[in-house]
């Protein structure tokens, strides 16, 4: 894979922040954006990429997002739909102004950024868009009426891109991680050293990436393989 140009949602921690500092690591330019300036600056600052406060969704957020891309990078070969969260609630206590806040970042912002970009792509007559699903999107489990909905709304609309989009060389993989040590939902203090680490997920998506063109994953679960064994 020659130096491309990727846009990176919810760049300033975690999975985000480990493809930001695996792209740049192989030369690649990468604009990435995230809400807390702190964490966005100390991105910047490890990394070199170029960190934008955003938040996806709101659409003149994204619209500026893709007007720096096209002012720095003159356009996206790359992105990688990543930002989102998780709200949780059994049936019978959802809260569903809350529900629908989650769905306007994990569903409906990630739509209207992709929206903005793949124009171009198709201009250009390549590209690559890769979606971080869950494997709570494969397998429903107990309170997960809206992030997992979420989840396994991305997959099927990812599924929708790659009919739209292979006929245009431009290539659509849903990343679907198991538990991943991050701070994701606020939980800290997952150090057990068998579970998934964000580089593993960044590793996963610089290989799919990596592909020869003529070849796509269309989707992928990455789990830890033996995440009950201790220390």
């Amino acid at each position: 894979m020659g130096k491309r140009r990727f846009l990176v949602t919810g760049g300033s921690q975690g999975i985000g922040a480990a493809v930001v500092e695996q792209a740049r690591g192989a030369g690649h330019d990468v604009v990435f954006t995230g809400r807390d300036q702190g964490r966005i600056d100390e991105v910047t600052s490890k990394t070199g990429g170029f960190g934008l406060a955003a938040d996806i969704a709101d659409p003149a957020a994204n619209a500026h997002t893709v007007e720096v891309c096209d002012d720095r990078m003159g356009g996206v070969d790359v992105l990688i739909n990543n930002a989102g969260y998780a709200y949780r609630a059994n049936i019978g206590e959802l809260d569903l102004d809350a529900m629908r806040r989650m769905f306007d970042v994990n569903v409906f912002g990630l739509v209207d950024l992709t929206n903005r970009i793949v124009p171009s792509m198709k201009e250009r007559g390549g590209g690559d868009v890769i979606n971080i699903a869950s494997t709570s999107g494969m397998k429903g489990g107990a309170g997960g009426t809206a992030y997992g909905g979420s989840k396994w709304a991305l997959r099927g609309i990812s599924q929708c891109w790659q009919a739209e989009l292979r006929p245009h060389s431009i290539r659509v993989v849903c990343i679907c991680p198991s538990e991943v040590q991050t701070n994701f939902g606020g939980l800290k203090g997952r150090n057990n050293p068998n579970k998934l680490f964000a580089d593993d997920i960044a590793s996963t998506i610089m290989a799919a990436l990596e592909m020869p063109r003529r070849a796509l994953w269309p989707e992928l679960a990455v789990f830890a393989a033996n995440p009950w064994k201790e220390g």
